[in-house]
């Protein structure tokens, strides 16, 4: 049944790619005579301004792009996808970056970018608003018709940027960066994904719990997963802060269901949310004996590491497309919690379905992500993944195999959800850098393995969002 269900996919992306095709092709800037960037991307059939900012050495544009609400059937509705276009010059290769959420329309440069000195274009990934069609056909979201955004987007703007291009993102958009290799081999000239979770099978996660019982010191574990259960133990007192707080802020629960259930899901999110963001260093801002602690210290404590916004109506809406990707082919963890006896716990690790509104579908497809992670294991060329030591999305990450060529999976000692190659040790920084660069075409003996633009901390800060989804 499972190669019968392989097959079927495979089959089903065949079919779609053969569909899209002339759409795609038919896709390419017309001649202008000009040389002005602007006038370039104008000229790309679908493509419409929305706005132009300013940034020393740069032009950055903010644009639509007119996508097929389904590209097996493109004649069936479309909808405006919003991109953004930062453009150093044509002579330069370019980088494809998306993080698989809204994107931001602030100039900023991913890593890649900045160490092959290039143009990026960013993608924001279709439903997130504002490029979610209307109405929306939630049954349109998923990993192929993504992958297939990204290369309607890379044909129309290779006749602008002619060099060689590379794909990046970080968490879900290493996933996606990872998903649109697997269905469009041949776009890319290389692959660098940044802490991409790999859930191949949905309903079995013991490398969370794993991770959890061996991450950071014995003593940072202990001090966490004590305020953890103090929460727990709390509830009642804490709960009734939580109402006025959610009254405050005219916060509501009716997706989640109650406000017990959100506060639960807080709360145990907690020592996953302390790990995706912090480092072993912050562990001093845990209080060190929760049970005689404040319920001021054992409230602020979660907030600021979890946050009592995210599981309201309000905090989840933003998300609703993860959450529905989860639901319907991502996967999600779930982990146990042994130093919290079972009477504190109602409801456990919640599945995605619980945060998406009721109204909105769901079937698992099992095969989606065992699809992509064999062919990752036995078709990857010319891809990097890195990842962090003490993060935990890592637990379950790609891993290449034999039938890989030039690719690479790497691990930043001590780092979180905001690995990066500069973390990663001396010879495996320098390995990473010298496969991008080469990957990109602008490798030379007199560069070295170093990044070719220099550093800007406006332009390349790192934009976290506090966030525990992917």
């Amino acid at each position: 049944m499972r190669k019968a269900l392989r097959w079927l996919l495979a089959f089903t992306v065949l079919i779609g790619t053969v569909s899209t095709a002339g759409a795609a092709t038919a896709a390419e800037p017309e001649a202008t005579g000009t040389t002005d960037i602007k006038e370039q991307l104008l000229s790309v059939p679908g493509m419409s301004l929305i706005e132009e900012k300013p940034y020393p050495g740069y032009r950055f544009f903010v644009l639509n792009f007119t996508q097929p609400v389904d590209h097996r059937y493109p004649s069936k509705g479309t909808f405006q996808q919003r991109i953004t276009v930062l453009h150093k010059d044509v002579s330069r290769p370019t980088v494809f970056y998306t993080g698989g959420y809204s994107v931001s329309t602030t100039p900023s440069r991913r890593e890649p970018t900045q160490i092959v000195d290039g143009n990026q274009i960013s993608m924001e990934y279709r439903f997130f608003t504002p490029s979610r069609p209307q109405p929306a056909d939630w049954t349109k979201l998923d990993i192929w018709q993504a992958a297939t955004d990204q290369h309607r987007i890379y044909q129309a703007l290779q006749q602008v940027y002619d060099k060689k291009w590379i794909s990046t993102g970080g968490s879900k958009g290493g996933m996606t960066a990872t998903y649109y290799e697997r269905f469009y081999p041949r776009d890319m000239a290389g692959v660098v994904a940044y802490v991409a979770p790999n859930d191949v099978v949905n309903d079995e996660d013991a490398a969370y719990d794993r991770f959890f019982a061996e991450v950071g010191t014995k003593e940072c574990r202990d001090r966490l997963n004590a305020v953890q259960r103090e929460a727990l133990v709390r509830r009642e007192p804490l709960k009734k802060r939580y109402a006025d707080y959610a009254a405050e802020h005219g916060y509501t629960f009716g997706t989640v269901g109650s406000l017990d259930k959100a506060y639960e899901a807080v709360v145990l999110d907690y020592v996953w949310g302390f790990w995706q963001y912090s480092l072993v260093s912050d562990c001093d801002s845990i209080p060190a004996d929760a049970p005689h602690a404040t319920d001021e210290e054992i409230w602020n404590s979660v907030d600021s590491i979890t946050g009592f916004a995210s599981y309201t109506d309000q905090g989840l809406e933003p998300y609703t497309p993860y959450y529905y990707q989860a639901a319907t082919q991502l996967g999600a963890a779930t982990i146990r919690f042994p130093h919290i006896e079972k009477k504190y716990i109602r409801y456990g690790y919640q599945p995605p379905q619980n945060f998406i509104p009721s109204d909105i579908p769901t079937r698992f497809q099992p095969w989606a992500m065992r699809d992509v992670d064999t062919w990752v294991r036995h078709n990857a060329r010319h891809m990097l993944f890195v990842y962090g030591e003490n993060d935990p999305w890592g637990a379950e990450r790609f891993r290449v195999g034999a039938g890989a060529r030039d690719s690479y999976v790497l691990t930043a000692p001590g780092a979180n959800h905001g690995a990066r190659v500069a973390g990663l040790v001396d010879t495996e920084r320098t390995l990473a850098t010298a496969r991008i660069l080469e990957w990109a075409g602008v490798a030379s003996a007199a560069d070295g393995a170093k990044p070719l633009a220099k550093f800007d901390a406006k332009l390349d800060r790192a934009e976290v969002e506090q966030q525990l989804r992917p």
